[in-house]
């Protein structure tokens, strides 16, 4: 009997065991089934405007005039520009903070005030970005309007924005990243006589390198698929940017400023833009994919 009851509960173990298999099963195939759909309507709206304006010309020409009704413009370069400037302003201002703040947390704070700061980055992410462009608007904008002789909504604002935003990404994997490299890397330099300084440098850094890419490359996505916040500070000024102080439009910004009132040609242009953003952002998951397969190696 007590054979009978053991056989019965692990029949019964199994066909659960097999219902919850069954159930991951089907959220991954509905996550993949999703980007599918997504990747396809994109590239279904976006690729019909190739047969009036000419790839050449979306991608390289300044020109954006799309409600003219005599010689319509699709040119985005200059958000495509505007993009890598407020991105590459971002990671100059974000990436020394972040990492900085990423080895004290891992080296050098105790357990309480590390408790702390883990809690307040962690609250930095969570925050809204409509948040941080009230921030913007209320307190960077009026700081670099002084510093710099300008109208404060140009693309300084909009780095200093992005890279308060970006910090909890680089922060969190990279420390983690740096406590993940094994005790005894860091016991053998100092038992050869390195400083704790000279052990963080030359043994921790290099060893949690694939890591600390990674989080620079999630924050770059983060950096370029940011809308609200940057649409605030910026300016958003349909113009090729010569200068830090200059306003700027970027490619989020672009569409979500005439995706309202856009139809035709103008439309299916927001669309293409959103097939430039999208191949952007997988060559970026491409790059991590890599990076994390070649630290895995390594170690």
């Amino acid at each position: 009997m007590n054979g009978s009851m053991r056989g019965e509960t692990v029949k019964r173990r199994k066909i659960f065991e097999r219902g919850i298999e069954g159930v991951l099963l089907l959220c991954a195939f509905v996550s993949v089934l999703a980007i599918i759909f997504i990747t396809v309507f994109i590239f279904v709206r976006g690729i019909p405007l190739f047969e009036n304006v000419s790839l050449k010309e979306f991608l390289f020409s300044a020109e954006w005039n799309p409600t003219s009704s005599s010689d319509p413009r699709f040119g985005i370069a200059a958000f495509i520009v505007g993009s890598i400037y407020v991105t590459a302003g971002a990671l100059v201002i974000g990436v020394p903070f972040g990492l900085a703040c990423a080895i004290y947390l891992a080296e050098l704070a105790n357990k309480r005030i590390a408790k702390f700061l883990k809690q307040v980055i962690e609250l930095l992410a969570g925050i809204p970005s409509i948040i941080y462009g009230f921030f913007g608007i209320m307190v960077i904008c009026p700081i670099v309007r002084e510093l710099t002789n300008s109208s404060g909504y140009n693309i300084v604002s909009a780095s200093i924005v992005l890279a308060i935003m970006i910090l909890p990404t680089i922060v969190n994997i990279s420390e983690v990243s740096i406590r993940s490299v094994p005790h005894e890397y860091k016991e053998g330099s100092l038992a050869l006589g390195a400083s704790h300084w000279q052990t963080i440098v030359k043994v921790l850094f290099p060893a949690a390198k694939s890591g600390i890419i990674a989080s620079i490359v999630l924050g770059i996505g983060r950096a370029v698929g940011e809308t609200m916040a940057v649409l605030m500070v910026a300016g958003n000024a349909p113009q090729m940017p010569k200068a830090l102080t200059d306003m700027v439009r970027t490619l989020t910004m672009n569409i979500v400023t005439d995706l309202g009132y856009a139809s035709g040609d103008h439309r299916v242009a927001l669309f293409a833009t959103g097939i430039v953003l999208f191949i952007f952002i997988m060559i970026l998951n491409l790059v991590i994919t890599v990076i994390t397969r070649k630290g895995t190696v390594k170690t």
